[in-house]
């Protein structure tokens, strides 16, 4: 089993489920609140904990009360948090509302997040070093995270970047990249082409590729996800369920896919197996404490 570090993000999700999202200006009386661990990075950190992988976890968090409970809940779920760091900034937030179709709405204060600099990479660089795949996301500033790809690659290691929230990518972070895993949305804003269809996705793919990135797995919800390599293009569905909050969705699909890279499985069986991931945990509510075990996905009847 390959050693998996992520660098990336911890925040506190503040979740509000109601009857649907308020129009502008607008007061409406919500059904439930609860407050998870989140964070992209942190989601797929204990994501891929759950399902078996060895995780470390290097980020920041603030010290107060969500950045405690955020360290708790990552050791909990048997997550490396030896290089988490206490920081003087707020422990990020994140504030969600789901509406009784599982659409949600999420607005990001970063907080501690942005905190993370180039020196702490440098001083931790050995996480780096023993590790075999790194993993990051675009919750930290995006000049560390093009310094993390480009030493990894000294290092040799596969890289893997979830481009979310979505905004552009330099040269020197796609060169660095191994596998690129945007959504729609992000595919077109990283290609400046339209994404609404299969074929669509499909031709911005290709010019990703043009541009220097080797491998793309696209995530396109309801629609599955597509890999598009050098040489193959593999297309997984969905798995139908019952959906209750979409919130992690993405993030445990990645988990899913980037532990069963770890065993050195192909990428068919790692998307299939993501799949299966990302359907249960939109089954139940939050983050964190929506992501499945290991037996759950693999005993779950769809």
């Amino acid at each position: 089993m390959k050693k998996i570090l992520v660098i990336g993000s911890l925040n506190m999700d503040l979740v509000t489920m109601s009857d649907r999202h308020p129009k502008l200006g607008e007061t409406i009386i919500g059904k439930s609140f609860f407050q998870i661990p989140g964070g992209k990075g942190g989601n797929q950190a204990v994501a891929i904990s759950k399902l078996g992988g060895d995780v470390t976890m290097f980020g920041c968090v603030g010290k107060d009360s969500y950045g405690d409970i955020l360290i708790e809940e990552l050791k909990k779920n048997d997550v490396n948090i030896d290089c988490v760091k206490k920081v003087e900034k707020n422990t990020g937030i994140a504030t969600i509302v789901v509406d009784e179709n599982a659409d949600n709405t999420i607005i990001v204060v970063p907080g501690a997040n942005f905190e993370i600099t180039i020196d702490d990479i440098d001083k931790n660089i050995e996480l780096i070093k023993d590790a075999d795949i790194v993993l990051l996301q675009l919750e930290i500033p995006i000049d560390v995270v093009e310094y993390i790809l480009k030493k990894s690659k000294e290092y040799n290691k596969i890289t893997i970047l979830n481009p979310a929230p979505a905004e552009n990518l330099s040269v020197d972070i796609i060169k660095n990249v191994d596998y690129l895993v945007p959504n729609e949305t992000e595919l077109e804003l990283l290609s400046g082409m339209p994404t609404g269809s299969e074929e669509e996705v499909l031709v911005a793919s290709k010019k990703l590729m043009d541009m220097g990135v080797k491998n793309l797995i696209v995530t396109m919800g309801k629609n599955g996800s597509i890999f598009v390599g050098e040489d193959k293009v593999v297309k997984v569905g969905i798995h139908k369920v019952k959906a209750v909050d979409p919130t992690a969705a993405g993030d445990s699909f990645i988990g899913g896919v980037i532990r069963m890279l770890a065993e050195g499985k192909k990428i068919e069986e790692a998307m299939e197996f993501g799949a299966r991931v990302g359907a249960i945990t939109v089954t139940k509510e939050g983050a964190q404490s929506s992501l499945p075990t290991w037996d759950e996905v693999v005993n779950y009847k769809f």
